[in-house]
């Protein structure tokens, strides 16, 4: 069995504002700590490592692409969106409180090296590619590899 040591395994299945904050924040706070730092995102947490465009191929991918476009901007709050108008809420007033928002916490988790590993099996139900994908996430994976830092990490969280 593997050593556990310093170490955040965070499973990223929410594509929420609210929630992927959170994941991002617990991420950079773990890696600005000084711990190994590794999210892998799956079904809808996929959003939020997404440029944004429209995905699939399939009627029902780009059906699903439409409904569900990814991307840090599209994405609303779990609770109050009101057809978009939460989210325009959300950000305005995190901006007014001072509060670091949703890409440069991304841009943050990058530079303090966190690895951001997509679940390969929901990309394929999703007909999400890898050049759906910013830039800095990594290979696409199984659970097998996500279970394995899992095992190495003396914390894991499912958000």
């Amino acid at each position: 069995m593997a050593a556990q040591r310093d170490k955040l395994t965070l499973v990223v299945l929410s594509g929420d504002l609210d929630k992927v904050m959170a994941s991002y924040i617990i991420a950079t706070g773990a890696a600005a700590a000084g711990m190994d730092v590794v999210m892998f995102f799956t079904f809808w947490g996929l959003k939020a490592i997404q440029k944004g465009n429209l995905t699939g191929k399939s009627l029902f991918g780009r059906m699903l692409g439409a409904m569900n476009r990814g991307g840090l901007d599209a994405i609303g709050p779990s609770r109050l969106n009101m057809g978009g108008m939460g989210r325009w809420m959300f950000k305005l007033m995190m901006k007014q409180k001072g509060v670091t928002q949703l890409p440069e916490l991304r841009d943050a988790a990058v530079a303090l090296g966190v690895k951001m590993l997509p679940c390969q099996m929901s990309m394929d139900v999703m007909e999400i590619t890898c050049d759906d994908l910013i830039p800095e996430a990594a290979e696409p994976v199984g659970v097998a590899t996500m279970l394995e830092h899992a095992k190495e990490s003396n914390i894991q969280f499912f958000i």
